[in-house]
């Protein structure tokens, strides 16, 4: 499964001092939830591949009150040029399904 959206990067407020995310939309959500989610590792998340602009990595997102969350490094955001509030296009495959 294989998704791409456009998502503003945004400071997880619990810990503001280095975790970053972009939300996957609500109806990309739904539909990873419905296929993925009997799956599931710890905490409800899944294992997916991410490319954003030349950045390729893998990764892990999480549930959240409003759909999943996925967590944007250092390195990716340094590469993209990508502060807080920059939209960033997103190419996600989920590998947990």
């Amino acid at each position: 499964m294989t998704y791409e959206f456009d998502a503003p990067l945004w400071r997880w407020s619990a810990r503001t001092d280095a975790w970053f995310f972009v939300s996957v939309p609500p109806e990309i959500s739904d539909e990873i939830l419905d296929v993925a989610g009997p799956v599931a590792r710890g905490f409800g998340s899944l294992r997916v591949e991410v490319e954003v602009g030349p950045t390729v990595w893998r990764t892990s997102i999480f549930p959240g009150d409003s759909g999943y969350a996925l967590p944007v490094k250092k390195a990716v955001r340094t590469a993209n040029d990508a502060e807080v509030d920059d939209v960033l296009h997103v190419r996600l495959t989920v590998l947990d399904a």
